[in-house]
């Protein structure tokens, strides 16, 4: 396998409370996100968190929290959400309004 060179890609880290149980639906989202964005993403990390906690975050950008933005993303959130940071000219298809 080769390293790229060039530009450090960003690192998408989703922030997870372990006692809640969320391990799943991190790890189906990061699934989502590298589905989509798999050249423009450096790295996904699943971090175990504070009890209660969810949150998305591209590089030091917080695209989502469960706390502020009430509950967890649908998708297509998610999608346009990492978007906006990771290839702002990107179709999302079917996603779109």
């Amino acid at each position: 396998m080769t390293v790229p060179h060039g530009p450090r890609q960003p690192r998408i880290e989703i922030r997870y409370c372990t006692g809640c149980g969320w391990l799943l639906r991190a790890a189906w989202m990061a699934q989502e996100l590298l589905s989509t964005f798999a050249e423009e993403i450096g790295e996904v990390a699943l971090v175990p968190a504070d009890p209660g906690l969810f949150e998305i975050w591209i590089d030091a950008e917080r695209i989502w929290s469960r706390a502020d933005d009430g509950g967890f993303p649908a998708v297509k959130t998610l999608k346009q959400r990492a978007r906006r940071l990771l290839a702002p000219e990107r179709d999302l298809g079917h996603l779109e309004p």
